[in-house]
């Protein structure tokens, strides 16, 4: 089921492409711009079909995006039925209809899935509180993490990804809700003989109920004058969350879908923010000869962004949530190329909507090999993003 699901949302994902490519398509022909050719992926052709219409169908090469071709695609054409012919107003439309047709999908899968159950992905995840149900709630544990040899944690068989249950007399268990609370807890009942309880491999697994001997504070501040750190009871914890909480809502689905749509743009935002402050440190640290720097502020940019690898074990994770959450991932997507493509890059239908309206405003036309020009080495500098996140992909998952 999990191979099928991933199956599943890898193709919806090249389905917002065509989406958004189809937007294009759709808003040219209105505005009486002629079609050469709508292509899934980018050249090398693999196989094309010429249509009633005149226009090319093709399967191409390389699996990252698509694209439509339009008759004199050169803002200083003017033969009739070109791109460059038709008025700025129709060049805006035509760039932003795929913009206009992801932010679409988008909101028609979020309304939708508000309706049948929402997957709350972040903290405070929008909702309109009157009017929401929770048909299923994720499960909160603490989860250990590094395990001392030879500490009474260690002696109880306790190992790294066990869920910490409680810890106290066998009559008064004290039950850890969060990992905070685990320090205090251990102080009381220092050089005391105690009831452990804990789940193996994580919060769903088989319960485990162990005597063990809480280290005394002399012994841990013996340790600590020797420059050596111990805990009581050898055992660092933090929070952590299996499952998934998912909210239903009923009249409020339109507006849920709205108010996901413009969270969720918000936090792009603040990702990509991210992303360049870490390409900033990555310049820095180079030019400077600061190693940490450099390094710091590659793992900052790589951890904010994902390319076909990335997306990949994105979907492979997120199948094994279900459906719904194959369903979320893919709304994000569709969000994500909306924003993507209205941003000034290159090559994309933001950057050439933007170099558009500054060569209008400064009334100086490119020519068409210096608009051809600028156009490549944006695809050149985008295409090479694509090959330096797959890299940090490779090294993320593998």
């Amino acid at each position: 089921m999990n191979t099928l699901l991933l199956i599943v949302g890898l193709l919806c994902f090249l389905g917002l492409v065509v989406v958004h490519e189809f937007g294009h398509f759709i808003m040219a022909r209105r505005h009486g711009v002629a079609v050469e050719e709508f292509g899934i992926g980018f050249p090398p052709r693999v196989w094309g079909r010429k249509t009633r219409g005149g226009w090319v169908f093709s399967i191409n090469l390389l699996p990252l995006g698509g694209f439509v071709k339009l008759k004199g695609e050169h803002d200083t054409d003017t033969e009739r039925g070109s791109f460059g012919a038709a008025s700025i107003g129709a060049k805006a439309n035509i760039m932003l209809a795929g913009v206009t047709m992801n932010l679409l999908a988008a909101y028609v899968l979020l309304a939708g899935l508000a309706l049948v159950g929402m997957p709350q992905l972040v903290d405070h995840q929008f909702v309109i509180k009157s009017d929401v149900v929770y048909v299923q709630r994720a499960t909160d544990y603490v989860a250990t993490d590094v395990v001392e040899k030879g500490s009474p944690a260690a002696q109880a068989g306790m190992h790294q990804g066990d869920a910490l249950v409680a810890l106290g007399d066998a009559a008064h268990l004290s039950v850890l809700h969060s990992a905070d609370a685990l320090p205090a807890l251990v102080r009381r009942y220092a050089g005391q003989t105690v009831s452990l309880e804990y789940r193996v491999g994580g919060a769903d697994g088989r319960l485990v109920t162990k005597t063990v001997t809480v280290r005394t504070a002399a012994t841990v501040a013996k340790a600590a004058a020797a420059g050596k750190q111990i805990g009581y009871l050898g055992v660092t914890v933090y929070d952590a969350q299996t499952g998934v909480t998912v909210a239903r809502s009923t009249w409020s689905a339109p507006i849920v879908a709205a108010g996901l749509i413009k969270q969720f743009t918000v936090l792009t935002f603040q990702g990509l923010g991210k992303a360049l402050a870490g390409l900033g440190s990555i310049v820095a640290g180079g030019v400077t000869g600061n190693t940490a720097a450099r390094q710091a502020g590659q793992a900052e940019a790589s951890s904010q962004v994902a390319g076909p690898v990335g997306i990949f074990f994105i979907f492979k994770y997120g199948a094994a949530l279900g459906v719904r959450f194959i369903v979320l991932i893919v709304a994000l997507l569709s969000l994500t190329l909306a924003v993507m493509n209205v941003l000034p890059i290159p090559a994309l239908d933001g950057g050439r909507l933007w170099l558009l309206l500054i060569t209008r405003a400064l009334k100086k036309p490119l020519s068409p090999g210096r608009e051809e020009a600028i156009n490549a080495a944006g695809f050149a500098l985008l295409m090479g993003l694509v090959i330096l996140v797959t890299i940090a992909d490779v090294r993320r998952f593998f």
